[in-house]
C-alpha cells in the first residue's frame, strides 16, 4: 500500500479566531479531497476556550481579570471543558479523513497521546495516560491536554503541549473541569527546552505514528 500524504503547515503565533477559521476552511476541502491530511502546528495568543458542552463555571477569574492579564475567551465547536492556549504552548490541529484510516475516533484519541508521549520520551521525560481524563500526564499534574471533534470521518481541533507555558495564566480556570489535579510544562523538567526543537521531534513522531510517508 502507498504511503499516505501529510501536509503540514507551521502558522507560527497568531490568534484563535482565524487558526479557527483556516481549520474549517481546510475541513471541507479535505471532504472534497481538494487537499491531503493535514497538521496545522500554532501557538496562540492567550486565550481561554470552552468545549461544546463546557460550563462558564469553570472560569474563576473575574471578567476585569481576564481584561488585565489579556487573556481572551472563546467558546469553540470541540469536545471538552476549558482549556488555556498561550506563548509557550504548542499546539496541533490535525485534519484528518478517518476513513482513510479506517479507524475510528477512539484509535484516534489514542494515536494522538501516543504522539504525545514519544516527543515528551525523547527528551527523557515520563508521560502517562489516563483512561479517565484522556490527554498525557507527568504524574498527578497535566501537561497535554486533547479536545477534538469529528464530523462526516475529518478531525479537527486536537492537542495543546505544554513546552514552556506561564504556568500562572491558569490561574484564572479550573483546567478541563478537573478538580485536585495540577497542570505542568516540560521546562519545568527541562528548563532549557525550546519550542522550536519540540516542533521538530512532534513533526516526526506524528509522522512515525499515523503512519505518513
Amino acid at each position: 500500500m502507498a504511503a499516505r500524504k501529510l501536509d503540514i503547515q507551521d502558522l507560527g503565533r497568531r490568534d484563535f479566531d482565524s487558526a479557527f477559521a483556516l481549520q474549517e476552511q481546510l475541513v471541507q476541502q479535505r471532504r472534497d479531497g481538494e487537499v491531503p491530511d493535514t497538521l496545522l502546528l500554532v501557538e496562540h495568543d492567550p486565550v481561554y476556550t470552552l468545549g461544546r458542552n463546557a460550563t462558564e463555571d469553570n472560569i474563576v477569574a473575574a471578567s476585569e481579570d481576564l481584561a488585565e492579564w489579556g487573556i481572551a475567551v472563546v467558546r469553540t465547536t470541540r469536545g471538552g471543558q476549558v482549556t488555556y492556549h498561550g506563548p509557550g504552548q504548542l499546539v496541533g490541529y490535525p485534519i484528518l479523513d478517518l476513513g482513510e484510516h479506517s479507524r475510528g475516533p477512539t484509535w484516534y484519541v489514542t494515536q494522538l497521546e501516543e504522539v504525545l508521549l514519544r516527543t515528551l520520551a525523547a527528551y527523557d521525560i515520563e508521560g502517562r495516560r489516563d483512561e479517565v481524563n484522556r490527554g498525557v500526564w507527568i504524574g498527578d499534574d497535566k501537561v497535554a491536554a486533547l479536545g477534538v471533534r469529528i464530523s462526516r470521518h475529518v478531525t479537527m481541533h486536537g492537542f495543546a503541549l505544554n513546552v514552556c507555558v506561564d504556568l500562572g495564566d491558569y490561574r484564572g480556570i479550573i483546567p478541563c473541569g478537573i478538580q485536585g489535579r495540577g497542570v505542568t510544562s516540560l521546562n519545568v523538567y527541562k528548563p532549557e527546552i525550546t519550542l522550536d526543537e519540540v516542533k521538530t521531534t512532534l513533526r516526526s513522531e506524528f509522522r512515525e505514528v499515523f503512519g505518513y510517508e
